[in-house]
């Protein structure tokens, strides 16, 4: 009983995954980017990089993706779950969040 509702659990979200990778390739692309970023950096890095940035402007081609994140809630999503676990992990990690 408990194995056919992990799987009846597991296979959706599997699935979902999958349609994200094939509906937005470049996404993908930006997301798997990011999350190497934070696997690969050290809990130094951050912590420098986070001062560094603190109170500049974001770049253009940030500032469009955020805008495309905003403008496509489906895209918003599908980018959020692939890149929220390891990023939060990996702050914890650095005692960049409680």
């Amino acid at each position: 009983m408990t194995r056919r509702l992990l799987w009846f659990a597991v296979v959706p979200a599997l699935l979902f995954a999958g349609v994200a990778r094939a509906q937005y390739p470049i996404m993908n692309e930006v997301a798997e980017k990011l999350v190497q970023k934070y696997q690969r950096a050290s809990c130094e890095q951050l912590w420098q990089e986070k001062a560094q940035k603190q109170g500049q402007p974001k770049p253009a081609k940030e500032q469009e993706a955020v805008q495309l994140l905003r403008d496509d809630p489906q895209m918003r999503s599908a980018f959020i779950n692939r890149v929220a676990g390891p990023i939060v992990n990996k702050m914890f990690e650095c005692g960049m969040i409680p």
